[in-house]
Parts: C-alpha cells; structure tokens; sequence
C-alpha cells in the first residue's frame, strides 16, 4: 500500500487557449486561474485610463512619450516557456527596454508598470497573488484602482518590496509615478 498523495497536475498554456473567449485564464504557481470578462465600470476604467495615457506617453504625440502601453496583454514569465502567465489590466513598457514593438501573441519581456483595476470577482487573485509575483519578477510600478471604492493606489518597487508612495480617490488631480510628467483627474474614470 502506497502513502503518496496525488499530486495535482500543472496547468499548461493548452488549458488557457481551451478556454471559451469570455473568459480571460492565467497560470500562477502551476494552477490556472479563470476569470469572467471585465465589468462595464471595470471596462470604462480602463479605457479612460488608456485614453489618457496613450496619447501622452505612447505614440499619440502630445507629450513626452516614450512608452507602449497596452490593455489587457497576456505575459509570460518566468524560466521555462509558460511557467508564469498572466493578464493585467493595462500594463507599460519603456521604449528603451522594448524598442520594437513586437508582432507576438503574448509578451516575455517584463514590463516596467501594470495596472490592475480590482473587481469583487478578482481582487483576491490580484492582491495576493498576482502583485507579490510582479514584484518577483521586477516590475518597477505598480497602480491598483477600484471603480467600486474610486480609488487609486500607486505603489514603487524597492529593493523587491512594493512601496505605497500615493492613495488617491473620487475626484483628486493625480500625478503619479512612472506618468507623474501628465495630471490625471481620477473622476473621468468613474463617469
């Protein structure tokens, strides 16, 4: 008779790209995760937040530039092919780290912000496990907001730990790292 216990197979990128399409699947620590698609308030966050940045720091002109800011990019991470895979929000690569921007199917190139707009269906995943494992990784910014809450929390990793640097709400005028060179006005991502 045998004491070993069964153990629980990895889950695979196969298990992601089995997925139906309104569903958005990511593998942390070997186990896949499945969340339902992005609420309308969640949905309107993030599109006025990329609006905003886009056009300032991405290729749009009217500001500094420098950036590829992306919604919803799949990244992979990690040693070995797919060993980490997730999808943030929005998320943003310095040009000079990425300066071609890729014709890919998912990123593996780490990028230096990401932005995860909490939900009640995805704020666990997201504050436990998926902002420690960017911080493993080495992304060097980190904004939470909740469209629920109206607020927003900018966070800067030192020395491998995430430092709050700002929590904002409702209506404040924003500056905040690695953007601070743009004023958002957090009350245009509520309405």
């Amino acid at each position: 008779m045998s004491d070993a216990v069964p153990r629980k197979r990895k889950a695979t990128y196969d298990d992601i790209l089995k997925l139906p399409q309104n569903r958005v699947g990511e593998i942390i620590d070997g186990e896949l995760y499945v969340s339902p698609r992005p609420s309308s308030k969640h949905a309107l966050a993030a599109s006025r937040l990329t609006g905003k940045l886009e056009p300032s720091f991405g290729g749009g002109g009217k500001g500094p530039g420098g950036w590829w800011i992306i919604t919803e990019p799949e990244i992979h991470l990690g040693q070995k092919p797919n060993e980490e895979i997730l999808v943030p929000d929005l998320a943003g690569w310095r040009k000079d780290k990425m300066p071609e921007f890729p014709d890919v199917a998912f990123f593996d190139v780490i990028p230096d912000w990401v932005c995860e707009i909490l939900s009640a269906s995805n704020m666990r995943l997201d504050r436990t496990k998926k902002v420690p494992l960017y911080a493993s990784f080495g992304v060097k910014h980190l904004w939470l907001i909740n469209p629920r809450d109206r607020t927003l929390e900018v966070f800067r990793l030192e020395k491998s730990q995430w430092v709050v640097l700002s929590n904002y709400a409702e209506g404040d005028k924003v500056k905040a790292e690695p953007f601070q060179d743009m004023e958002l006005d957090l009350g245009n991502l509520w309405e």
